[in-house]
């Protein structure tokens, strides 16, 4: 039999079956990695609009209101937030010094983004949607 690669999926999807809450997929990731992604949550949460819900999509925790705001999960050697392209483009500047790509943040598993940028991306990334919304 071969053996399956697991790849770049995130930390508690490698356990039995996808999550299917974030309170399982946050049980399901190592320290300091589970640390430092309910240090983001907490940070999402407080910016987020008061009936923003906390769902799970493509497997890994996000947060929606009138769409989804952000996703973020933890892997093996690093964490990521998920705000999109466009927020990521936005905040360049302040992103200096954290591995970027089109849609994705990372950073180390014991070192959260700062709170308060997290704060700043994710009342964009709400800004962004409301504006959508309008249209």
């Amino acid at each position: 039999m071969k053996k399956r690669r697991s790849g770049n999926r995130s930390s508690a999807s490698k356990s039995k079956g996808a999550a299917k809450s974030v309170a399982e997929y946050l049980a399901a990731v190592p320290e300091p990695a589970r640390s430092t992604l309910n240090k983001v949550r907490a940070a999402i949460r407080v910016a987020a609009p008061a009936k923003a819900t906390e769902i799970i999509s493509y497997g890994i925790p996000a947060f929606k209101h009138n769409g989804v705001l952000v996703w973020y999960a933890a892997f093996a050697n690093h964490c990521s937030l998920f705000p999109t392209a466009s927020v990521i483009e936005a905040f360049q500047k302040e992103l200096k010094g954290f591995t970027l790509s089109k849609g994705t943040i990372q950073f180390p598993t014991d070192k959260p983004l700062p709170s308060a940028l997290i704060k700043k991306m994710v009342k964009a990334r709400v800004a962004q949607i409301e504006g959508k919304k309008r249209r």
